[in-house]
């Protein structure tokens, strides 16, 4: 594990020929190769004639995310099935699960509160800004000062560019995953592109159909009823109705809704993820005037950290994406990726297969980031919501009434 740490050592500074880490994944549907998966749904616009004005209009509906891209030097149509956020979003929950379990020891930003007697927690690794969430921006910590004004919170807030100290101490992860200090409103906000992508792909997708319903096995009498102040009454056959909302009464969850054909899965001929590693997104990381030996290894360090992420996401023989969308992997290889040589990128296999091996060689680049200076805490920065944030994820937890259905 020394000589692999070695080598990172130098890549992550530049000082060597390799520019990447590569990691390419082949999968099939666990139901065998050609079965149907589900990709992501996602709002697409479509264009549609209005027929009260005869004119075209834009219109929002569910649909899936297909593109074409040059494959062997063919152009060629894939469907997206994971994208480099969600993918990201994968390692960050592989790494917190690995925190809570002991095995890793990673500093992190914690919020706990407790909501209608649910105990609750965001961390910078699944809030969805990370540690520049707006939660942690309205966060206090446990004297009731403001987490802005704690001292972590103002070195995150302060950091720039030119020096990230304060992130690789506090919320490491963020310098591997990207961040955007959006919501601190400032002229120049700090962006830390991601040094870590990955994502998934199916090539040459077929599109399919299904043909979704509901059957109510009461046959509940009626199409239509009307919200109460109390919850919702059928309308009668009259017709009678009072001051409240009509609705179809299957907005309400009950009543038939007879099948009909709609978006369903695709069938693709090979499914692909591809990863990377950049060097040159870790060679941009500044540490300030630390010295030459604190930078090489807080880069090292979240070279293995990253490595650590994939490999507790990904490793595994299956990855479940989400319902319909079970993967099996068939093959992988992890290579370094280097300066090309006739026209050719040089690539090496790496090995790290294995969850152990990537825990093995981050505890490593752990150890020699602490000889060079690093300090990590052993738990968490704890903080909980102020007043009004607390107040209104209370009042996302309370029952109040009837909900009317999203969609049939």
């Amino acid at each position: 594990m020394e000589a692999l740490y070695e080598r990172l050592l130098q890549v992550a500074s530049g000082l060597s020929r390799d520019g990447a880490v590569r990691v390419v994944g082949h999968y099939e549907p666990v139901a065998g190769a050609g079965t149907p998966v589900a990709p992501p749904t996602v709002k697409v616009k479509r264009t549609v004639k209005d027929l009260a004005t005869g004119k075209d209009k834009e219109v929002d509906e569910p649909g899936q995310l297909f593109e074409d891209r040059w494959v062997d030097e063919k152009r060629t149509e894939v469907v997206l099935l994971d994208q480099r956020q969600s993918q990201a979003n994968r390692c960050e929950t592989a790494l917190l699960e690995a925190v809570d379990q002991g095995e890793v020891l990673l500093p992190h930003l914690a919020l706990h509160l407790t909501a209608e007697g649910r105990e609750l927690r965001m961390t910078n690794l699944d809030a969805p800004h990370r540690s520049r969430d707006a939660y942690f921006r309205d966060a206090i910590d446990e004297s009731g000062t403001k987490f802005d004004d704690t001292e972590t919170g103002r070195a995150l807030r302060d950091t720039g560019t030119a020096d990230v100290r304060a992130f690789l101490a506090s919320a490491p992860s963020d310098l591997v995953y990207g961040i955007w200090d959006s919501h601190r409103k400032r002229r120049v906000q700090l962006k830390v592109p991601r040094t870590y992508t990955s994502e998934l792909v199916g090539l040459h997708p077929l599109r399919g159909q299904r043909a979704a319903g509901r059957f109510d096995v009461w046959n509940f009498p009626g199409d239509t009823v009307e919200l109460t102040g109390d919850g919702w009454r059928a309308v009668d056959g009259t017709g009678k109705k009072g001051k409240g909302k009509t609705l179809r009464a299957s907005a309400v969850g009950h009543g038939m809704i007879p099948p009909a054909a709609g978006m369903g899965g695709v069938t693709v001929q090979t499914i692909e993820r591809n990863a990377t590693l950049a060097m040159a997104g870790l060679r941009a990381l500044r540490f300030g005037d630390a010295p030459r030996e604190y930078v090489r290894a807080a880069r090292a360090l979240l070279a293995a950290l990253a490595l650590l992420g994939d490999r507790l996401a990904f490793a595994a023989p299956a990855v479940r994406l989400r319902s319909g969308c079970d993967l099996l992997l068939v093959s992988e290889r992890i290579e370094w990726v280097g300066r090309g040589r006739e026209g050719v990128a040089v690539t090496e296999p790496l090995e790290l297969d294995t969850v152990a091996q990537a825990l093995e060689l981050f505890e490593y680049a752990r150890s020699r980031a602490e000889e060079a200076g690093l300090k990590w805490s052993e738990g968490p920065v704890r903080l909980r919501p102020n007043a009004q944030v607390q107040q209104a994820i209370e009042r996302s937890f309370r029952l109040e009434g009837i909900g009317e259905a999203e969609g049939e």
